[in-house]
């Protein structure tokens, strides 16, 4: 079974292969074949330019089991997130890996919008609405979760670095939709806000990984042994992140 998906990005080929559906792209940077459920949770195949289909069909085959283990976990998180239900007042958002009430009020007389902890009846973020505000709750929200990001982000550079012996030259509070962090030869750090989102030991994990890499650029044996020097659950944190991933990338929907 095969077909084409057209439109504007680059075009994916609908294949099946030992009774899996699945969705083929052609990437003039792909080197090797790689399989990854996309935000729907399609299986989906990228092969050089010039490769053969059939090494598609043969890899799909081979990873049967991996293809329904990961979506079973697809299908966990998407349960997940629908049990948030939708983002408005009582809506539930993990904040720091745990569950917090949204709560959402009009500030009569006030002239901006102002989001802040309120746990007095339990973990709860209020967000009291300007009456001239015109930014969507998702907005309002995410411009609150960088400066939390940033702060909590930059306590754990102030306590990690040290350790690590090394110095940031910047650091940039983003929205990477690939990476949870990054480091540049040059000594700038970028992160990205919704670690905010994720248990604390998680967000500590990245930060230190990207401190390392000031240390140990590449991810040599000798880069991992750093990393796990001063978190020692480095690999629970990693694997936490591939688990819950599609939830913080959809925190705000």
């Amino acid at each position: 079974m095969h077909g084409t998906l057209g439109g504007r990005a680059p075009a994916l080929t609908v294949r099946e292969a030992a009774g899996v559906a699945y969705l083929l792209r052609r990437s003039p940077r792909a080197h090797r074949v790689r399989l990854a459920l996309d935000e729907q949770g399609n299986p989906v195949v990228t092969l050089p330019l010039h490769a053969p289909a059939r090494l598609a069909d043969a890899f799909v085959a081979d990873r049967r089991d991996w293809v329904a283990r990961h979506r079973e976990r697809f299908a966990l998180q998407r349960a997940r997130y629908l049990a948030r239900g939708p983002l408005g007042d009582g809506a539930i958002l993990d904040v720091a890996g745990q569950p917090h009430r949204l709560e959402l009020r009009v500030g009569h007389g006030r002239r901006r919008t102002t989001v802040v902890h309120d746990d007095g009846a339990g973990p709860a973020i209020l967000v009291v609405l300007a009456p001239a505000e015109r930014r969507s709750l998702a907005a309002i929200l995410e411009a609150w979760f960088r400066r939390e990001a940033r702060a909590a982000v930059e306590r754990r550079i102030a306590a990690r670095a040290p350790q690590l012996g090394v110095a940031p030259a910047a650091v940039a509070i983003r929205d990477q939709r690939t990476r949870w962090g990054s480091a540049s030869r040059a000594g700038r750090l970028s992160f990205s806000w919704r670690l905010v989102l994720a248990p604390p030991a998680v967000l500590d994990y990245v930060v230190v990984h990207e401190l390392a890499h000031l240390a140990v650029f590449g991810h040599s044996p000798r880069f991992w042994a750093l990393v796990r020097s001063v978190v020692p659950e480095a690999d629970r944190a990693r694997r936490w992140l591939r688990e819950h991933a599609r939830e913080l990338h959809w925190s705000l929907d």
